[in-house]
């Protein structure tokens, strides 16, 4: 560094000054401006800097922040920063020589030693701001969890919410103020949590047990999963779909004619990185996605009213999307108003029903490649007192990479 930074980032534990470095003490003596949440402050009541209170909500203060350029200021955070913490927002805004941090043990490292846990096979959720039904993908039996929350109240939700999800025998340990004097660790099952006094800093260790209905990890959920009105592309299709698709981790999908939001919805299950723009005109479809993507954990899904020709004319310079599928709405000029914006790479799958659509697959598949494939689907059903084949209406998929 050519020069020292102005702002220090200081993970702070419970037991406030005795557990920080002397890096960290040294930045504090130096301080001209210690910030953080009034807990965090509370602290390190001996403070000489002058202190300002984080405000809420937490983005009105990097603003404030930013505008102390020039000065020696400590940020005060949560253990390890870049956990879940405020590091990794604070650093977006900032260059690399402006900053230095000096995290401590993080609550989930404390959890982990705690219960004698491997953090490598053990799935953190911080769920302060967001629902409990971000757990719904990670619900499976013999799985341990660990949930960073925001209050009491929110551990006795999530105690609701296991048992509403089938897995109320799971066993439960409620942990708050991790490493300080106030540290108190219960044991529990969700279905018996009955703890009326539970205070923040707060979090939840769980092993996961019960006859809850889990995701599977492959594509291809059973259309039960959804609630739809029979505008949904069936699972088996929805499998070869998916496939077609070929979501790869961080990407992005346009899902048009969502019907269901059963397309877009498994996109996102397949990394947790991945974003869906559903767009469905629909109003009373458009909920129903709505519904089922903040069931089914995926509740960051972008959704749009619209057609997929109003809602590519009324974005001039759309960000492309990684992958587009075309459930509904299938027409000539979508798929050319599609072909001059998508960039090279983009990978586009069509599935038809009827004979115009399949005709206007065929042309384009015949003009600019990719592959079409029509698949034949039946299911054995009740004959008399014996079984026959019903049959589906066949579909027909053109997939192409521009």
């Amino acid at each position: 560094m050519d020069k020292a930074p102005w702002l220090t980032i200081i993970g702070l534990g419970e037991d406030g000054l005795a557990g920080l470095s002397n890096a960290s003490k040294e930045a504090l003596a130096g301080a001209e401006i210690v910030t953080g949440a009034a807990r965090h402050l509370s602290l390190l009541p001996d403070l000489t800097a002058q202190t300002r209170p984080w405000p809420v909500p937490f983005v009105d203060g990097i603003e404030q922040l930013l505008a102390l350029r020039g000065r020696t200021v400590v940020v005060l955070a949560s253990g390890d920063p870049f956990w879940y913490g405020a590091g990794s927002i604070l650093a977006q805004h900032l260059d690399t020589d402006e900053w230095q941090a000096f995290p401590s043990p993080s609550v989930v490292s404390l959890a982990a030693a705690y219960l004698g846990w491997p953090l490598e096979k053990t799935a953190v959720f911080g769920l302060h701001a967001a629902p409990l039904s971000r757990l719904r993908p990670a619900l499976q039996p013999g799985v341990n969890l660990l949930v960073l929350l925001r209050d009491g109240p929110a551990a006795s939700n999530l105690a609701t919410y296991l048992v509403q999800q089938g897995f109320g025998a799971s066993c439960l340990w409620i942990m708050e103020s991790l490493g300080g004097p106030r540290e108190r660790v219960r044991i529990t099952t969700a279905q018996s949590l009955d703890f009326d006094d539970i205070s923040h800093p707060v979090c939840a260790a769980m092993a996961l047990a019960g006859d809850g209905l889990a995701l599977p990890l492959s594509s291809g959920l059973a259309d039960s999963f959804f609630d739809h009105d029979g505008q949904i592309t069936k699972r088996p299709m929805r499998a070869v779909t998916l496939s077609s698709l070929a979501p790869l981790a961080g990407q992005h999908l346009w899902d048009i004619g969502a019907g269901s939001g059963a397309i877009g919805i498994e996109w996102m299950l397949a990394h947790p990185s991945n974003q869906t723009t559903a767009i469905e005109p629909n109003p009373t479809r458009a909920a129903r996605i709505r519904r089922n993507a903040v069931a089914l954990g995926t509740d960051l899904l972008n959704l749009v009213e619209s057609t997929g020709l109003d809602f590519l004319n009324r974005l001039p310079q759309p960000t492309p999307p990684n992958a587009v599928f075309i459930g509904g709405g299938l027409s000539e000029q979508l798929l050319q108003r599609l072909w001059t914006i998508l960039p090279k790479g983009t990978r586009l799958v069509a599935n038809s029903v009827t004979l115009e659509t399949d005709g206007l697959l065929a042309q384009w598949q015949r003009d600019v490649g990719g592959d079409l494939m029509r698949f034949d689907i039946a299911n054995s059903t009740p004959l008399g007192a014996k079984r026959g084949w019903k049959a589906a209406f066949p579909v027909t998929q053109w997939s192409v990479l521009k």
